[in-house]
């Protein structure tokens, strides 16, 4: 995993175990990463598939901290995480 995601799976990590989902929006993660996202992740719905291996680096980020990502709304800019 590249360490541009570390903070991503940081912050899930650290969210308390009787939460069992959380909705943020790309802004909030982008300041959770201190960086942007790639257009891709506002673009295209595959980019926050879950896939614990292959290219998606993003992705190992939330599936190692516990969680997936259940819905994403591009038009509106959030994502839905549910701990697995």
């Amino acid at each position: 995993m590249t360490d541009k995601y570390t903070p991503l799976e940081k912050y899930l990590r650290d969210l308390p175990v009787s939460q069992e989902n959380i909705t943020l929006s790309f802004d909030a993660i982008e300041q959770v990463l201190n960086d942007r996202l790639p257009s891709s992740a506002h673009d295209n719905h595959t980019w926050w598939g879950n896939q614990k291996q292959g290219t998606q680096v993003e992705s190992i980020a939330w599936m190692d901290a516990g969680w997936m990502v259940d819905t994403v709304d591009l038009r509106e800019k959030w994502v839905r995480f549910v701990r697995q």
